[in-house]
């Protein structure tokens, strides 16, 4: 996968679960202003704003937010939102290449439905897993930081038990079907359509395997994840972002989103979620291969002087 030649040493799981993570995270503090336009953009229509708080667009809404909240809202959930990619990154990226081993008996060269199938697996594992630290990072996202307006929360660990003490476990595991189902889609998209993409620009010798390559690559991955994603994204959001009570499933969210805002609602926050996967995805990948690359040489020197 992601940036191995043929004559490479495959590094050892523990080692591509700790880039992984780690690129992750570095990625998510580049793009987390990007991410959280996108959640406001996204429940925007969901119930009636501030009065005299509109957003437009991606850069217009950050500006507000900065306007109005300060350049530190840019960042609620940040907390939350390294969590879940400690957890959640290390599994579907980390673990990709060795479910694609399994399902393939490790042959060269696995088919395209091989790759599906194995983006689609570490993706509902993730989920399945971290769960819990994204409902409070889109919970921290969609709080508006102003004088007069009730803030939900004040602190990670308190909206973690806040949650579990009012909704129980099923509060903390919300909206787990979007979001097994979005992210399965993400996954298998992401990292097969980057896989595809850069073995094609390869073999017609476009590129060489180099930054530029990883560059096009995840980017053209981020657009058609993006596609292909954004709807179960928005009701994922509009869901697990809800009080109890509002919606009595993800199906009545996606219901109710049609009937009362029509289709288009399935695309709100498109742009930020295009910006944001593409950045995120070029961002992950580079530091994902130097990361990697860094762990491997340290690994090696420390086996060396043993």
């Amino acid at each position: 996968m992601v940036g191995l030649k043929p004559s490479d040493v495959p590094p050892p799981l523990g080692v591509k679960m700790a880039s992984a993570g780690a690129a992750a995270c570095v990625a998510d503090i580049v793009t987390f202003p990007l991410d959280t336009a996108k959640v406001r953009l996204q429940i925007q229509g969901e119930k009636k704003g501030v009065e005299g708080i509109r957003y437009r667009g991606v850069f217009g809404t950050i500006s507000t937010m900065i306007r109005t909240e300060g350049p530190r809202s840019l960042y609620n959930g940040l907390v939350a939102g390294l969590q879940r990619q400690v957890c959640f990154a290390s599994i579907r990226i980390g673990l990709y290449d060795n479910v694609k081993n399994f399902y393939t008996g490790g042959k060269d060269n696995p088919s395209v439905l091989m790759r599906i199938l194995a983006g689609c697996t570490t993706g509902a594992m993730a989920v399945s897993f971290a769960q819990p630290t994204d409902v409070v990072k889109v919970r921290f996202q969609a709080q508006m930081n102003l004088d007069g307006v009730a803030r939900r929360y004040n602190g990670t660990m308190q909206a973690y038990r806040h949650i579990f003490q009012n909704e129980g476990l099923r509060g903390l595991w919300k909206g787990t079907l979007p979001n097994i189902t979005r992210n399965a889609l993400v996954n298998c998209t992401e990292l097969v359509t980057y896989d595809l993409i850069k073995e094609a620009i390869l073999r017609h010798k476009l590129m060489s395997d180099n930054l530029p390559c990883h560059f096009v690559s995840a980017f053209g991955a981020g657009f058609v994840t993006t596609v292909i994603a954004s709807p179960v994204d928005v009701v994922k959001t509009r869901y697990m972002n809800s009080p109890p009570g509002q919606y009595k499933s993800a199906m009545n969210c996606a219901w109710t989103m049609l009937t009362k805002e029509g289709p288009t609602a399935f695309y709100k926050g498109f742009v930020p979620s295009f910006l944001r996967l593409g950045s995120w995805n070029v961002v992950m990948f580079v530091s994902f291969e130097q990361i990697k690359r860094a762990m491997m040489v340290t690994k090696k020197r420390i086996e060396a002087a043993n």
